[in-house]
């Protein structure tokens, strides 16, 4: 899960992940259902050979303003 408390979308976040795949964007909370503005990464993500966050695998998402997303391999 990741948290914004900024007022700023954050584009081009990266963060550690255990493993490769496809990851699908669980829960936006800036989702248009939820009275958001739809900032996200458009239903999920699939992860790059790029170690972080003492990570092997990374995922590069939008993290919506003032809101969480949460994902799922």
């Amino acid at each position: 899960m990741l948290v914004n408390f900024t007022p700023v979308p954050r584009p081009g976040y990266r963060f550690g992940v255990p493993e490769g795949g496809w990851y699908r964007e669980l829960l936006n909370s800036d989702a248009a259902m939820y009275g958001g503005s739809n900032v996200g990464s458009g239903g999920g993500v699939m992860a790059d050979d790029r170690p972080s966050h003492g990570f092997s695998h990374s995922l590069t998402v939008t993290v919506p303003p003032l809101g969480f997303v949460m994902f799922k391999r």
